[in-house]
């Protein structure tokens, strides 16, 4: 399962560096320290090419890297590039288990859900020594939220390359028709304003205040439980859903939405009106909707579309119990590592390193396919694109509170299973909570101790 799918994976939706800089990496002798790896001569001015894959389409996308590839080059001319674009992880990962000189030297992936695959099966290099002995500190380099999903059980075979956070968007011009002056805080707030906002046609709707049903666009569990801070598995590593009193009180919430807006059937009927998300048809802009949860991205997208009413952004609200938490958000986004195979890693960590930690280079990249820079240094600069509606989403990234998915040993197959349970629960084919969840939790260990 690919959380971004539900959520759309980063893809949207270069400045040279320092000579100062370029010594300090050609110097650097950033040695690979597993099966592949190894001097590969770059580091004392040999010529290299590596080989890159990566899954960008868009031509503002494919742009935005290959200006980050060119402007790489310039400072390390001895070290070529060959990019390769639209490269699904499914392939990627074939060739790098086939190996051989057509394998790539470093890949990014869209999905952090199989970061857990990627570093326990050792197709991707463990990069902590590098990072270590290029003296970078992950936990001062890069957002929290983003470094988890980028690493697992102690292997860094990743890391972030822009990220998606996940935010309130609401229609000002409907909330000021409905007498509502600031956007929720809390998810009190939250169901009372959708409640206000939504306006009944007959057995459908002329607006509904927020879709709140699991086949929305954006409206998985996985981005709910973020703004509970869920953590899907306890210190022993099996599955928690069961026992965190979080998950229970997600699927409770969101079912009380539900009934409260009209009840599983009449909203998804109603869904089913809607039109495609990535268009100007997305409800949220035909005005649908009043309220939506969705990624930076957006911002970028009604910009273009200039709906017929005011709209802003803002944190999506959190439980009650929660409400010092307000501010944070589910996160997710793009990886990048070295292929473990590869007989270039002085080369590849050179570039990966540039790709994920010049701050000029994630700037300009996040402000060309309107995505949140993926390092604290980033998130800071004045730099970045100044439209209060996307600096929302960065305040999300920088706010030590939000949320993420963890990896695991078989990708996103725990979120699948927590899933389907939240759509029982939501149509009312499951009522028992308690046993659901202890269920689920079952599924979900039997299946991480199959693929062990």
């Amino acid at each position: 399962m690919d959380t971004t799918r539900s959520a759309p994976p980063v893809r949207r939706p270069l400045a040279a560096l320092t000579a100062a800089l370029c010594a300090t990496l050609l110097a650097s002798a950033c040695t690979g320290t597993n099966s592949g790896g190894g001097q590969d001569g770059s580091a004392s001015g040999q010529d290299v090419t590596i080989t890159f894959w990566h899954g960008w389409n868009q031509d503002n996308e494919v742009k935005a890297i290959n200006d980050n590839v060119a402007a790489f080059e310039k400072l390390h001319p001895n070290i070529h590039v060959k990019v390769v674009g639209d490269i699904a992880d499914d392939k990627a990962q074939q060739a790098l288990r086939a190996g051989g000189p057509d394998a790539p030297d470093v890949v990014s992936s869209f999905s952090t859900d199989n970061v857990g695959k990627f570093c326990s099966s050792h197709v991707w290099a463990d990069l902590g020594p590098m990072l270590k002995q290029d003296g970078v500190d992950p936990a001062k380099t890069f957002p929290a939220a983003m470094l988890a999903y980028s690493r697992y059980q102690g292997n860094q075979c990743s890391l972030p390359l822009l990220g998606d956070a996940y935010g309130l968007y609401y229609n000002k011009t409907a909330f000021a028709a409905a007498g509502i002056t600031a956007p929720p805080k809390t998810f009190s707030e939250f169901a009372e304003d959708a409640a206000k906002l939504t306006v009944p046609d007959g057995d459908s709707y002329r607006q509904l205040g927020f879709m709140p049903n699991y086949h929305g666009y954006e409206t998985s569990i996985a981005h709910y439980l973020g703004q509970y801070g869920s953590t899907y598995f306890g210190p022993d590593g099996k599955s928690d859903v069961a026992t965190d009193p979080t998950v229970a009180a997600a699927l409770a919430w969101q079912k009380q939405l539900v009934d409260r807006l009209g009840g599983f059937a009449r909203l998804e009927k109603y869904r089913t009106s809607f039109g495609d998300e990535f268009s100007a048809k997305n409800p949220f802009a035909t005005g649908q909707v009043a309220m939506s949860m969705d990624g930076e991205w957006r911002a970028a997208s009604l910009a273009e579309d200039k709906p017929s009413f005011e709209w802003a952004t803002a944190p999506f609200p959190v439980p009650d119990d929660q409400a010092d938490k307000y501010g944070r958000g589910y996160q997710t986004g793009t990886i990048v590592g070295i292929a473990n195979g590869s007989k270039k890693q002085t080369a590849a960590w050179t570039f990966v390193k540039y790709l994920t930690t010049d701050t000029d280079a994630v700037v300009s990249f996040a402000n060309a396919i309107h995505n949140v820079p993926s390092t604290l240094a980033a998130l800071e600069s004045p730099k970045l694109d100044a439209d209060p509606n996307f600096r929302t989403f960065l305040d999300i990234a920088k706010n030590p509170n939000s949320a993420t998915t963890p990896a695991s040993i078989n990708g996103g197959a725990y979120q699948v299973s927590l899933q389907n349970l939240s759509y029982a629960v939501e149509s009312g084919q499951q009522t028992d909570l308690k046993a659901g969840l202890a269920a689920t939790a079952k599924e979900i260990d039997d299946a991480v101790n199959q693929a062990k």
